[in-house]
């Protein structure tokens, strides 16, 4: 099965969940464009798989694309299991290189205290954009190397 796009998704403010905006532009060098998390650092966009918020909605928890604050929910990819450096094409032009697997969360989330677990931690990652342009729910997602 292809690898695709389920979800973008852009905060005003850092810490909290975020809104499906259903297409958006990557900004080379940044990240999504009104995006809190944008910026010139390593964590331009973070990303997390559907079949990793399917293991906290297995435990009981109804949550949904943007509620780990990941900015673009995939399907069909184990993110978490690419090497850092790794390229992902999405759609036709649109770049980005994997910087950092998973994050230490210095505080818990809502969703750890309902659950006793959180999987953006150990299976989401972070990427910076290499190639901007625009990206939409729906869009391939290919692994370049």
């Amino acid at each position: 099965m292809e690898a695709k796009i389920l979800s973008v998704n852009i905060s005003e403010k850092k810490g909290g969940k975020k809104k499906n905006i259903a297409r958006g532009l990557l900004v080379k060098d940044s990240g999504l464009a009104e995006d809190a998390h944008a910026g010139p650092w390593h964590r331009q966009v973070s990303l997390l798989a559907k079949e990793s918020i399917e293991k906290i909605r297995a435990k009981g928890l109804e949550v949904n694309y943007g509620d780990f604050a990941e900015n673009i929910t995939t399907e069909n990819i184990e993110l978490y299991t690419l090497p850092v450096g790794t390229r992902l094409l999405i759609g036709e032009s649109t770049v980005l290189r994997v910087t950092q697997i998973g994050k230490e969360c210095h505080t818990r989330c809502n969703i750890f205290y309902q659950v006793g677990d959180c999987v953006m931690p150990r299976e989401g990652i972070f990427a910076e954009v290499v190639e901007g342009g625009e990206v939409k729910v729906g869009d391939a997602i290919r692994i370049m190397g």
